[in-house]
């Protein structure tokens, strides 16, 4: 099944499904600042643009751009600042 996702007032839309591999988004994100909350365990990758993360129990923002990836717990939240519209892909645990 495909589910659409829209946050902050539509400034960052997802398309979600669920497959062989597990639950899995591919999305937008319009350049702004943005704080994000998990539920799940979060892999991250930018597919397009940039993205700065400032991750759980860190104090500095780290860059990550095409084929850069993160990784969130579950149960955190972490902030993110996009400066050009960007596309990401997440995969849940």
């Amino acid at each position: 099944m495909i589910k659409v996702n829209e946050y902050f007032s539509g400034n960052v839309k997802s398309i979600a499904v669920q497959n062989s591999d597990g639950e899995q988004t591919v999305g937008v994100m319009k350049a702004g600042e943005y704080k994000f909350s998990t539920s799940k365990k979060e892999f991250m990758f930018v597919a397009s643009g940039q993205m700065d993360v400032k991750l759980p129990g860190e104090s500095e923002f780290k860059s990550f751009s095409n084929h850069g990836s993160f990784v969130v717990e579950a149960n955190q939240s972490f902030d993110v600042i996009v400066k050009e519209d960007t596309i990401y892909i997440c995969r849940y645990e």
